[in-house]
């Protein structure tokens, strides 16, 4: 099971996830996104894996996908923490300067 909790700022929408990014809740993520990006005066996305208990390739894939579109991947913990080294390792973004490392 998966929640994603929309936090709108003023400078970034934060989608704080909590549960396991796996298998349909990984569409789920996917809907959200598209959710954030049709928000009036969109400016960013942020992506909380604080959370988060355990991700699959899909869902690994999905977070490499929206960090290469301009999401700042975050997170506490050792398992968000090596999840964000991994995908910055094995899913380099074309302009590394774009994106924010968290």
């Amino acid at each position: 099971m998966l929640r994603i909790t929309s936090k709108p700022g003023p400078e970034t929408i934060t989608l704080q996830l909590e549960g396991e990014l796996t298998g349909i809740w990984v569409s789920e993520l996917l809907d959200a996104w598209r959710a954030a990006l049709l928000t009036p005066g969109f400016r960013g996305l942020r992506i909380d894996l604080s959370a988060v208990g355990r991700v699959d390739k899909a869902g690994e894939y999905l977070l490499a996908l929206m960090r290469c579109n301009g999401a700042e991947l975050v997170g506490s913990g050792i398992l968000p923490r090596d999840l964000i080294q991994c995908i910055a390792r094995e899913w380099p973004v074309a302009n590394p300067s774009a994106v924010k490392e968290a």
